[in-house]
């Protein structure tokens, strides 16, 4: 018996996908993102997912260059990986390495005895991410489900 492998796209609501942020800096995107990752109900404690994700913010911002941020968090929260995408057209001030604002932001929540998820995730979406024409799609997408086919595309 071979677990399948997960993939990206697994972890995805599709109700959840924004493709018009609203926010104008990092506290308020970061709630908003987690406001819509909410709507899954698959989040146990609300209170301790939110705490967690800004105390890894504080940490270090997520907000990696290339206007795109990864707010996440390993957390008792939730007992599966539960992944949000958020799109700015504006941009987000965000503290990012290079100081760019986001327009990206990939959410995620993780349990904390998943390891080897949460660094799967964080790898995979990091190396998408560096590819231009894979940021390009996704800002030019016009609707959640076309955000969807380029990710699943991403992981063929």
């Amino acid at each position: 018996f071979v677990m399948l492998e997960k993939k990206i796209a697994d972890y995805i609501c599709l109700e959840t996908i924004n493709l018009d942020l609203k926010s104008k800096n990092k506290n308020s995107v970061i709630r908003e993102l987690y406001d819509n990752i909410k709507s899954t109900g698959k989040i146990k404690d609300e209170t301790l997912g939110y705490k967690d994700v800004c105390l890894r913010e504080e940490m270090g911002s997520t907000g990696i260059g290339k206007g795109v941020a990864l707010p996440h968090a390993k957390t008792k929260a939730v007992d599966e990986v539960v992944l949000t995408l958020g799109i700015s057209k504006e941009g987000v001030e965000y503290g990012s390495v290079d100081e760019e604002s986001v327009k990206i932001l990939f959410m995620f929540l993780c349990p904390e005895e998943k390891t080897q998820e949460y660094l799967k995730v964080l790898a995979r979406i990091s190396r998408w991410i560096r590819e231009e024409s894979f940021r390009e799609r996704l800002l030019k997408a016009k609707s959640k489900e076309e955000i969807m086919v380029i990710i699943k595309n991403e992981e063929k």
